[in-house]
């Protein structure tokens, strides 16, 4: 991983920090995409310390605002040629229904078009790789998704976890089209289920979803357990020519039937391009 460009959102907490950590150990250049400052600063602070890898950049982003992601991704295009693993790691759990400035519900919003629009604006940079790699981090979350395109984003029957299992499917439908997209090029795209890990991820969801972490922690993996598997797929030799997967524990896994439809993911595609005009 000596001098690749490994552009890892979401990467100053939880398994984006050790994610990016694991890579700045092997020798890798960082782009870290945070929406928090402060925090951002703070864990490239203590990869440097950890790993004597100074070569780190922070570039900040909130996912909720396409204006944003279009600021971010202009940035890394000014500062770099190209990209050689795009790792699309953050995620959110709603406490309730909200929308975006962009008129979008604000899980669908951060957790399908934030991978979708920021990975289509990069993908230039990570096709001048010598042999790209896209990374989206899933969940098995998404076998409580439901594919509806004239419900897509629940506008009825909303729930914060029926959202979030939706927009896990979507992180695999989207994988799915990508990567048929990219047969052509140089370019591998692949999904994972991290393992339900013990992080901080839940704070932001319902008070119930916050006691359940809360009373799960201790039967959790730990964020540097379930980062394995974006590392495994950023680094690997034995993943290098294939795309298209769902990746469980560094192995491939069967997702659920409707994340497996080619036809749910191309009709998913047409909408997410229309709804941030790529």
């Amino acid at each position: 991983m000596n001098n690749k460009l490994c552009v890892i959102t979401g990467a100053n907490s939880g398994i984006g920090f050790e994610t990016a950590k694991a890579l700045a150990q092997k020798g890798a250049y960082l782009v870290m995409v945070c929406r928090n400052e402060d925090k951002a600063e703070a864990a490239r602070a203590e990869i440097i310390k950890e790993t004597s890898n100074p070569g780190i950049h922070i570039v900040l982003c909130d996912f909720a605002i396409q204006a944003e992601i279009r600021k971010a991704a202009g940035e890394i295009k000014k500062n770099y040629k190209k990209i050689d693993v795009l790792i699309n790691n953050h995620g959110f759990l709603a406490s309730e229904e909200e929308e975006t400035v962009d008129g979008l519900e604000k899980t669908f919003a951060v957790n399908h078009i934030g991978y979708f629009m920021f990975t289509n604006l990069l993908l230039d940079m990570i096709k001048a790789a010598d042999q790209g790699r896209i990374i989206s981090v899933a969940s098995e979350a998404h076998r409580a998704g439901e594919f509806d395109p004239e419900n897509i984003q629940l506008s009825d029957n909303f729930t914060p976890w029926k959202a979030y299992g939706n927009s896990k499917l979507f992180n695999i439908l989207f994988t799915k089209e990508l990567a048929h997209q990219l047969v052509e090029t140089n370019v591998t795209a692949n999904c994972l289920h991290p393992g339900v890990v013990a992080s901080n991820f839940a704070q932001s969801g319902s008070w119930i979803m916050r006691v359940l972490f809360t009373i799960g922690k201790p039967f959790f993996v730990s964020p540097k357990k379930g980062a394995e598997t974006s590392i495994y797929l950023a680094t690997s030799d034995k993943v290098k020519d294939l795309s298209g997967a769902y990746f469980r524990s560094k192995k491939v896994a069967t997702p659920s039937k409707t994340a497996r439809n080619a036809d749910a993911a191309g009709q998913l595609w047409d909408i997410s391009k229309k709804l941030c005009s790529i």
